[in-house]
């Protein structure tokens, strides 16, 4: 059983360590420093419940325009890969159904992401695999903004699949479980 500020914490310390520390996302840095993100943990293993906080949080992020993003984590869910790949369509339906198009986007990180058609050891799936299975909620109009900003925004998925490649499996793994 997990505590929420234990999960919190190691979430924090993945954020840090791997997302800026490897610089899959070079926007991470700054709402970090600005302490603008919202950190949610979803303890229940009931789809339900798991997408009616998803929804919360959309919520929370119409009336507080101070958070920039919300990470919602799950624990004790989706601890099949396949399964959490379900359950990020859902919410991405429930952001059409609920008039969030356009306004929110869904970002999925789950510690067993694998890209199509990779191998499971391809080092390259660290970029997205997370320390528990969590959707980033961010504000389309902020990442719109900072796009405009970063040269060659279409590049960073590569850059970061280099990156990974390059460190390797083994530092890649290592590197993410030492954050739990």
């Amino acid at each position: 059983m997990y505590d929420i500020s234990g999960v919190i914490e190691q979430t924090k310390k993945w954020i840090l360590e791997v997302v800026i520390g490897c610089n899959f996302c070079p926007f991470a840095s700054r709402v970090v420093k600005k302490n603008s993100i919202h950190y949610t943990v979803e303890f229940s293993e009931e789809l339900t419940l798991c997408l009616q906080t998803f929804l919360q949080e959309c919520r929370r992020l119409d009336n507080d325009l101070e958070i920039e993003s919300t990470l919602v984590i799950f624990p004790n869910s989706f601890q099949q890969f396949d399964d959490f790949l379900d359950t990020v369509s859902l919410a991405e339906r429930l952001l059409k159904q609920n008039g969030y198009e356009g306004i929110y986007q869904v970002a999925s990180f789950h510690p067993l992401y694998r890209f199509t058609n990779s191998p499971l050891n391809d080092a390259a799936n660290y970029t997205n695999r997370s320390i528990y299975p969590m959707l980033h909620l961010l504000r389309e109009k902020q990442i719109d903004e900072a796009l405009l900003n970063y040269p060659n925004p279409e590049q960073i998925p590569d850059k970061n699949i280099i990156f990974a490649r390059e460190k390797g499996e083994a530092y890649m793994k290592v590197l993410r479980e030492s954050c739990l």
